[in-house]
């Protein structure tokens, strides 16, 4: 296990700018690695565990204080509660990426190591860059790498209870594991939006078909960017800032045809003659000229549109010839 925290101190004594002392010690050897940052930011966390792991390799679990940078105080999204996980930061993204155990504790007493060593460094570490006349972060970080952590580790290293070593080889892709990601949608003119920038994907990818599909956007430590997609690169160019989203062409309705013009009859026309088609002002003008004439009205009208009546046959009252009973 290694734990690793911060140190905000007046390091320069007042000749340089205020920094902070980044500090990895191995629980076991009390090995111990240092880099001055301007401020304490997943870069500067990101730094000082590349520094570790390229020279000895990935520790099986890493303990850490519960600030911002390595636990995330957000609500976990519904694909997350669904699938059992916490909501977590881009430090703890890439320590899950790499399989080491991110520990957070609980108190300063917790991870009493790397506490005290941040004592003895704000007392040792001072008077020697005073005495070597260093008042800038550079500097700093060379006299650490070469002089001042070797004689360090001569004095203060003690060899582990166990001669295993359990750190890890170190990953092929080290640089791009660490950095930050995000989940973006593909927009329909093939386009990805992220942090207030936009990227055209490459006209070669048109048969992977990722138009609404999801692509991690990649920011690396410096500054570089990569479209990724299950684990491919994707080619892009950036479009320059203001450009506007293509937008889709909508197809426009056709305009309705016109109405028929409908032919209303005459007023002598002979539906108006016996009624029909007349409309409401004529029912209305035969109920008020009275009973009888409208009554009249309405049975010549109502019999000038009945169909003759033809008698039919009923078979069932014909008389029938053949005799009843038995043969």
């Amino acid at each position: 296990m290694v734990q690793l925290d911060g140190s905000h101190h007046d390091w320069f004594e007042g000749r340089g700018p205020k920094c902070v002392l980044m500090v990895m010690v191995d629980d076991a050897t009390n090995r111990m690695r240092a880099r001055f940052c301007e401020e304490e930011t997943t870069q500067a966390s990101y730094d000082v565990v590349e520094g570790w792991v390229r020279k000895h390799g990935l520790p099986a679990s890493l303990y850490v204080d519960r600030d911002s940078i390595y636990r995330c105080e957000g609500q976990p999204s519904l694909a997350q509660q669904l699938a059992g996980q916490q909501p977590q930061t881009q430090f703890g993204r890439v320590m899950e990426a790499l399989g080491v155990d991110l520990i957070l504790a609980h108190s300063p007493q917790a991870k009493g190591r790397v506490e005290r060593m941040n004592g003895t460094l704000q007392d040792r570490l001072v008077k020697a860059l005073r005495l070597a006349g260093i008042s800038e972060l550079a500097s700093a970080n060379r006299f650490l790498e070469g002089k001042y952590l070797r004689a360090f580790h001569r004095q203060f290293g003690r060899a582990a209870a166990s001669p295993l070593d359990v750190h890890r080889e170190v990953p092929r892709n080290l640089g791009e594991v660490l950095s930050w990601e995000e989940e973006r949608v593909v927009q329909g003119d093939w386009t990805v939006a992220c942090a207030g920038k936009r990227y055209q994907l490459d006209r070669q990818h048109e048969a992977m078909s990722l138009v609404r599909r999801k692509v991690i956007v990649r920011r690396l430590r410096n500054g570089r960017v990569q479209l990724v997609h299950r684990g491919q690169q994707l080619k892009w160019r950036s479009l320059p800032e203001g450009t506007r989203r293509k937008e889709r062409a909508v197809k426009q309705k056709p305009e309705p045809r016109p109405a028929a013009k409908q032919s209303v009859p005459a007023a002598d026309h002979p539906w108006r003659r016996a009624g029909v088609g007349a409309g409401r002002r004529y029912w209305n003008g035969i109920r008020t000229r009275g009973g009888a004439a409208g009554g009249a009205g309405l049975r010549s009208a109502s019999a000038a549109l009945r169909p003759p009546c033809v008698p039919h046959p009923q078979p069932w009252k014909t008389k029938t010839t053949q005799p009843r009973g038995h043969f």
